[in-house]
C-alpha cells in the first residue's frame, strides 16, 4: 500500500507526465483493467454515472451521494488517483464544501467543478447557462477551503469557451482565461494558436477534454503537449466501445439465437480471472479449508 494520498500520487502522476492521459473508468472493474495496463490516472465522469448506474441522461438529475458511492467502488478496487466530475457541486457553499469532504473520505484524489448553473446540461450541448464569475470564484473558495488533504487536487472548468461569442484571441467581454483551468469543448475553427495562448495566459495546469462525438476535435497528446496542455482526458472511451460491443452481442442473440458469431468480441474467462487476481483467492481459500482439515 502506498504512503502518499489520493492528492499526493496525483500530483506525482501530474509531475511525471507532459501531458497526464486520464482513462475514463465507469465502474470498479475498468478502474482495476486501465491500473493494469499501466496507466497512471483514471477519472470517473458525471455522465457516465448518470448514463451507466441510473440509465439517465446527463443533466443534473444525479446527487452527489450517487457519485460518491461509485468513486467509493472504483477507490477500493485501486490505488490509482481518481478524478472525479462534480457538476456544479450540488448546491451552495456548504453544499460544495460537503462534496469536497465526502469525495476526499472515499478516497478521491481530485475533481472538477464547472460553472454552468445548477440545471445544468453536458457540456458539449446547446443552450448552456453559465453563472456570474464571481459566483465561480465563490464555489472554487468553498472547495479549496474544504480540502482535508493540502495536495486534494483541485480543478475549475468552464463552459465560456461555448457560450461567450469570443473573438481571438479570446477577447471578448470576459476572457476566458479568467473564468478557469479547463476549457470544455473548443472547436476546431478556433486557430489552434488561440488554445497555446489560453495555456499561455491560465497560471496553472491545463486539462483538455477530448471526449468523441463532441465538438471537441480528437487532438493527440503530442498535439496538446507542444501547446502546454497538462492534462488529457478521456471520459467515456471504454464506456462507449463497451456500450457497442454489447449492443452487438445482444442483437446477435435476437436475431441468431445463439452467441457464437460474438464470442470474439468477449473477454475471456482467463482474462477476465487474470484482471481480478481470481486465483491468488481462490489459493488463499485452499490454504484455509486445508488449515481447517488439520485441526479436525
Amino acid at each position: 500500500m502506498s504512503q502518499m494520498t489520493p492528492g499526493a500520487r496525483f500530483r506525482a502522476a501530474l509531475d511525471a507526465n507532459r501531458p497526464l492521459p486520464i482513462l475514463g473508468t465507469i465502474n470498479a472493474y475498468t478502474a482495476l483493467m486501465a491500473d493494469k495496463v499501466g496507466h497512471q490516472a483514471i477519472y470517473l465522469s458525471g455522465g457516465g454515472v448518470a448514463n451507466a448506474s441510473f440509465g439517465l441522461p446527463d443533466l443534473g438529475m444525479t446527487t452527489m451521494n450517487d457519485v460518491v458511492e461509485d468513486a467509493h467502488r472504483i477507490c477500493g478496487a485501486t490505488e490509482l488517483p481518481l478524478l472525479v466530475d462534480i457538476d456544479t457541486g450540488w448546491g451552495g457553499a456548504f453544499n460544495i464544501a460537503r462534496t469536497v469532504k465526502e469525495m476526499q473520505r472515499a478516497g478521491v484524489a481530485a475533481v472538477h467543478m464547472e460553472d454552468q448553473v445548477a440545471q445544468k446540461r453536458c457540456g458539449h450541448r446547446p443552450n448552456k447557462a453559465i453563472v456570474s464569475q464571481q459566483e465561480m470564484v465563490d464555489r472554487i473558495k468553498a472547495a479549496a477551503d474544504a480540502k482535508i488533504d493540502p495536495d486534494f487536487y483541485l480543478i475549475a472548468r468552464t463552459d465560456a469557451f461555448q457560450k461567450r461569442a469570443l473573438t481571438p484571441p479570446l477577447s471578448g467581454p470576459m476572457p476566458v482565461w479568467k473564468r478557469g483551468r479547463m476549457p470544455s469543448s473548443p472547436k476546431r475553427c478556433i486557430p489552434w494558436m488561440t488554445t497555446r495562448l489560453f495555456c499561455q495566459r491560465v497560471n496553472a495546469p491545463i486539462l483538455a477534454n477530448i471526449t468523441e462525438f463532441g465538438a471537441t476535435p480528437l487532438f493527440t497528446q503530442q498535439e496538446l503537449g507542444d501547446v502546454g496542455c497538462r492534462m488529457v482526458l478521456y471520459p467515456l472511451s471504454a464506456f462507449r466501445a463497451m456500450n457497442a460491443a454489447a449492443l452487438q452481442v445482444y442483437q446477435s442473440i435476437l436475431d441468431n439465437g445463439h452467441q457464437k458469431e460474438v464470442v470474439p468480441l468477449m473477454q475471456t474467462r482467463d482474462e477476465l480471472y487474470d484482471f481480478l487476481n481470481y486465483h491468488d483467492f481462490e489459493q488463499k481459500l485452499d490454504a484455509l479449508f486445508a488449515e481447517k482439515g488439520d485441526d479436525q
